[in-house]
């Protein structure tokens, strides 16, 4: 049998702070004993933390002393808003930790993909860290880009959805560091996988070996509940074939019947009806989600005991029911499949697609602004893959290290590409501009050229002094932010639109009834979580159909005294 000497040295320590509080409780009380007391009680609790994991020397960043005194509000810049129809986007300026804590409050369980491109911290050019460059000379240079991811990370935690997921760029220097941060923030069992990106095939020639690769770290909020999406293969070859063209059959009972079964997915079960007695040339049948003269009632099967479900719907099968067949198997159990038109497998582990080198980024990016605006900017084609697996086509995609804002510019391409209803929020600081002249720039010329339906607000973070003041001594400043983070949680705009408004104050209530009688095309009231209306008013609300949406109370937690 194994000893465990790390567990042994700590008993032995805890057994000499024990005997030392024993002899501090039999001495006479006083202030000075009460103080070591508690010393030791740190002590303990020191001795019995972590005893697996990345140990690190957490540092304070300047942006932690400027929460400390101050909050974060949104203000909007409406000059650099962009009207273009689809999906209202977002861009934030600023500190993303001060970004990721405002996003607290409109997104906490709301976003399914997260992707970043955090700094490297190579040992040749190092990173920023609190506006200061940190490189290889500085003895605490891992410890840094510990605690600055360290702070992120857990904010992404509470951002993501249940079945949310998070990937995330990064190359070998800090791997094995941000593999521990993962593993504790999200859990090791939410591990998904480390994917090797071939960025340089012939390999940047420095040191023992040519590096060829990136990687990208893959985690689940919950690991039970991922749903990602496999991948389609080149040059697909297809085994059936209709009016429309050439299919594959995809099976439409969910297989994870662990997770998803009759007991928490009561809507997934239902039957179908097939006409499992005229099947066609291929032997596949007609089905129908409505009891139909000559078909055969059909339920998702049965497994370990738990009744499995469709991953459709009973509404979406109903719609799409001239893409879905069945046929009797050997075993006499009826199947219903999807066709699916395009062939697709699980995502490997190893991507060495050419659309994922470095080199393809930087064309990219100078194709839209030019040379010399960003360094080493990652590929649409490597975004839109990692967005392809991790979403479906109406969801939220984050990135707090925006950069170059790759991941909107793939997100519009791909909901023109597959009609999706995708949006993104994009945060990065204006280290040399960035913001403005990078990242909004590059986002309003995709529009402009590609005529994309997608339409962005540009937000900046600004920080509302709260130290040695009352709460009711800065209510007014927070109030006047809190349009943005209504907006920014709905995705909406109010300002210039005469179908929804805001009303945050008893006065603009009573403003807002009033002109009612000059605008008929008012749908929908955002209303102040304190703003008490008198029947009157509602009942004019209620004659006008116009829909009532209270702000949450946790957008006034700094309020609360």
């Amino acid at each position: 049998m194994s000893t465990n000497i790390s567990k042994q040295k700590r008993e032995d320590l805890l057994a000499k702070i024990k005997e030392i509080r024993t002899f501090i409780s039999n001495a006479p009380q006083d202030e000075n004993t009460g103080n070591l007391l508690s010393y030791l009680f740190d002590l303990e609790k020191d001795v019995n933390g972590k005893k697996y994991g990345l140990v690190f020397e957490e540092h304070r960043e300047e942006i932690d002393e400027v929460l400390d005194t101050h909050t974060p509000v949104l203000t909007e810049d409406e000059d650099l808003f962009i009207d273009n129809g689809g999906q209202m986007n977002f861009l934030i300026e600023g500190d993303n930790l001060a970004s990721l804590k405002l996003l607290e409050k409109t997104h906490k369980g709301k976003i399914d993909l997260i992707y970043i491109d955090p700094p490297y911290n190579t040992l040749s050019e190092g990173f920023i860290y609190s506006d200061v460059q940190i490189d290889k000379n500085d003895t605490f240079q891992h410890s840094k880009w510990s605690s600055l991811m360290h702070n992120r990370l857990k904010y992404a935690k509470k951002l993501l959805s249940n079945k949310g997921v998070i990937f995330i760029s990064i190359d070998d220097n800090e791997l094995y560091s941000l593999k521990f941060l993962c593993d504790e923030i999200f859990g090791f069992e939410n591990y998904i996988s480390t994917i090797a990106v071939i960025v340089k095939p012939e390999g940047r020639r420095y040191g023992a070996f040519a590096k060829t690769h990136e990687y990208i770290l893959v985690y689940a909020n919950n690991i039970d509940f991922i749903q990602l999406n496999e991948i389609e293969v080149e040059g697909a070859s297809y085994k059936y074939y209709d009016e429309i063209g050439g299919f594959n059959l995809k099976g439409l009972r969910n297989r994870n019947v662990q997770a998803f079964n009759s007991i928490n997915r009561p809507n997934l079960r239902y039957p179908f009806y097939v006409d499992i007695d005229n099947p066609n040339k291929d032997g596949l049948c007609k089905v129908s989600t409505e009891p139909t003269t000559g078909f055969v009632e059909t339920w998702a099967s049965t497994v370990n005991g738990l009744e499995s479900v469709w991953r459709w719907g009973k509404e979406t099968a109903a719609l799409k029911t001239n893409d879905l067949v069945a046929y009797r198997g050997r075993d006499n159990e009826i199947r219903v499949f999807q066709k699916e038109r395009k062939l697709t497998q699980t995502a490997k582990t190893i991507w060495d697609d050419k659309a994922f080198i470095s080199q393809k980024g930087t064309k990219e990016i100078q194709s839209i602004l030019g040379k010399g605006k960003f360094d080493f900017p990652k590929p649409i084609e490597l975004i839109s893959r990692i967005v392809n697996i991790g979403t479906n086509q109406s969801t939220t995609v984050l990135d707090f290290f925006a950069g170059s804002g790759t991941t909107g510019h793939a997100v519009m391409k791909l909901n023109a590409e597959d009609g999706g209803n995708r949006k993104f929020i994009l945060c990065t600081n204006n280290e040399n501009n960035i913001c403005r002249d990078v990242t909004y720039e590059r986002i309003k010329r995709v529009i402009d050229k590609e005529n994309y339906a997608a339409s962005l607000k540009y937000y900046k973070v600004d920080y509302i002094p709260i130290t040695d003041r009352m709460y009711y001594e800065y209510a007014d400043e927070l109030l006047l932010h809190i349009r943005e983070l209504v907006e920014l949680e709905n995705g909406v705009n109010f300002t210039g639109n005469d179908k929804i408004g805001i009303v945050l104050t008893e006065e603009e209530l009573d403003d807002f009834i009033s002109q009612l009688e000059n605008n008929t095309k008012y749908q929908k009231l955002y209303l102040g979580h304190d703003i008490l209306m008198d029947s009157q008013q509602a009942q004019i609300l209620k004659n006008r159909k116009i829909s009532i949406n209270i702000i949450p109370d946790y957008y006034y937690k700094e309020l609360e005294g």
